[in-house]
């Protein structure tokens, strides 16, 4: 038997995959077990972990920083690219707004800590470490240490305070989301508030009576106004037309529109009739409506074509066909001349059939070359970010120069490149249940490493006489901000549960806890909200760390 003690005892890189694999299935194993239709998922790895290092389980340092930098570079990178195409819009929405809500969970949080050093026996340095842990932030604690150094003073309290506060961190803002969802959540909560985010586009028949459009092409009525709008149909008596820029309206042309939401009050004014009949309803067969003309989704595969406006394919001119929406992951485009197709893309393209089977033909739809995730692609990402997360930046007034590391960089390289890939020609397409085994693999590797390490002096350092005492003010330091904050953000309706769950994760820097909402809320909303604060959340909570220890210590 001493080869299965050798397997545990010896440190080796065999050796440290063992514990990993060992924490990682057994943790997920747990993860499923519902209590009150409650489960911690993912989240629970976290907890084997510690099992296992206060049992004085143990793997070679080097290997485990190792493992634990390539989890959560590989979770935070594979997040990032999967939300990107959702980003941008969601920042032109409510991206300041989250990034003010999550500013408000981090002051109330500092303010509650400085706060108690003046009426409980704990230092600021070991106020700024507990800080620290119940926020989850590591990063920060690097700044403090960094500061506390440069003041010729011990960080070791800080250090300690962090290691005892982070393990109930992870579970504080899972706890508050619970509560929050127990006591204050209604239904309509549940629900995405912001469903225009993922499907932008209106499908509307419309009468034309407005004798300012009569006798001008379509190319000319688009010059008359600064709105967006796509006629994939016309119905002119018996006749059923697919329209070109050149073809002139007639009054009493029945017409097919699809345009973005919030402009359908002006579709209104520009053609004049709309025609009380929903086309936005889920599975409408559109081949039944007419014989003569073929809606069919095609997904883009030429990678020649990727980045390439759809204005300068010219589709209609070259095909006859017209191209309405375009689907990107779960969002519905409008198809303007502007916008930039990326790999993957699944385009509504109307026209003859034999038309449209030419213009599949030019766009690809390889389906099957889909489903090959592009790891060269991924691993290049993964390299920009890591290096963007190693770039110095100097602060005036700061000891020493901010980073946004392993976890910054690779998520906001991954929003970048999901987003904005295509404009530089970079296929980025990675398969949904690609992208799902990425972010679990990481967030795995992470959570067990990180647990393991927690483990290890964590028993230790809660008997000791502090111990409980900044167990309990961590805990407060997690969950209080998180209740006063998300139950006012409830109470004020303004963004689904789902959202909220997001803005908290990433304003506490927490991706174990997201994993949890991710898993009992079924939107991507929280994961989208966790990528729009958590960059600027992390950036301010470094810097939170450093001001606090030149001013106060």
């Amino acid at each position: 038997m001493e080869w299965i003690e050798s397997l545990f005892t010896i440190h080796s890189a065999v050796q440290t995959i063992i514990v990993l694999s060992l924490i990682v299935s057994v943790g997920l194993a747990l993860g499923k077990i519902h209590v009150k239709g409650i489960s911690l998922g993912v989240a629970f790895v976290f907890f084997i972990g510690i099992v296992a290092g206060s049992m004085h389980i143990s793997s070679d340092p080097q290997m485990l920083n190792f493992a634990e930098t390539l989890g959560l570079s590989l979770f935070v990178y594979a997040l990032g690219l999967h939300v990107g195409p959702n980003f941008i819009g969601m920042m032109r929405h409510e991206g300041v707004s989250l990034n003010v809500w999550s500013m408000t969970v981090i002051a109330l949080g500092t303010v509650m800590a400085l706060s108690m050093c003046f009426v409980l026996p704990i230092s600021v340095p070991d106020m700024v470490g507990i800080l620290c842990g119940a926020t989850t932030n590591t990063p920060a604690l690097g700044a403090a240490q960094q500061a506390l150094s440069a003041a010729h003073m011990s960080s070791s309290g800080a250090a300690l305070g962090c290691a005892v506060t982070y393990p109930l961190g992870v579970v504080g803002v899972i706890v508050a989301m619970i509560v929050l969802r127990k006591f204050l959540v209604r239904p309509d909560d549940l629900l995405p508030h912001g469903s225009d985010d993922d499907d932008q586009t209106f499908v509307g028949q419309f009468v034309v009576v407005n004798p300012a459009i009569s006798c001008k092409t379509i190319a000319q009525i688009s010059q008359m106004t600064h709105r967006h709008f796509i006629i994939s149909r016309i119905w002119r008596g018996d006749n059923v037309i697919v329209p070109l820029a050149t073809t002139e309206m007639q009054i009493g042309d029945n017409v097919l529109v699809v345009t973005n939401r919030d402009e359908v009050p002006a579709m209104d004014l520009l053609f004049g009739k709309r025609v009380e009949k929903d086309w936005n309803r889920d599975h409408i067969d559109w081949n039944a409506i007419d014989s003569t003309v073929e809606s069919r989704v095609i997904v883009m595969t030429k990678t020649k074509l990727n980045g390439k406006t759809l204005g300068s394919l010219h589709m209609r001119q070259t095909y006859g066909v017209n191209v309405s929406r375009v689907m990107r992951g779960d969002i519905k485009l409008l198809a303007t001349d502007s916008l930039h197709l990326q790999y993957g893309d699944r385009v509504t393209v109307v026209g003859t059939p034999d038309d449209v089977d030419h213009a599949e033909a030019f766009l690809g739809n390889a389906v099957q070359v889909l489903n090959e995730p592009n790891l060269g692609a991924i691993f290049f990402g993964l390299l920009l970010g890591l290096a963007v997360g190693m770039i110095p930046i100097s602060i005036p007034g700061m000891s020493a120069p901010v980073k946004l590391g392993i976890a910054g960089g690779p998520i906001i390289m991954g929003i970048l490149i999901g987003a904005l890939g295509s404009r530089v020609h970079f296929i980025s397409y990675t398969t949904r249940s690609a992208s799902l085994m990425l972010r679990k693999l990481g967030l795995s590797l992470y959570l067990a490493c990180l647990g393991l390490a927690a483990g290890k002096d964590f028993i230790a350092t809660v008997i000791r006489p502090e111990g409980v005492l900044w167990v309990g003010v961590g805990l407060a330091l997690t969950i209080v901000p998180l209740l006063v904050i998300g139950a006012i953000a409830l109470k004020v309706h303004k963004f689904d549960f789902g959202t909220i769950c997001g803005l908290l994760c990433g304003a506490m820097a927490n991706p174990m806890a997201l994993s949890y909402a991710n898993e009992t809320i079924h939107s991507d909303r929280a994961a989208v909200a966790y990528t729009s604060v958590y960059p600027l959340g992390m950036f301010i909570r470094v810097i939170i760390a450093q001001v606090i220890i030149m001013f106060m210590v």
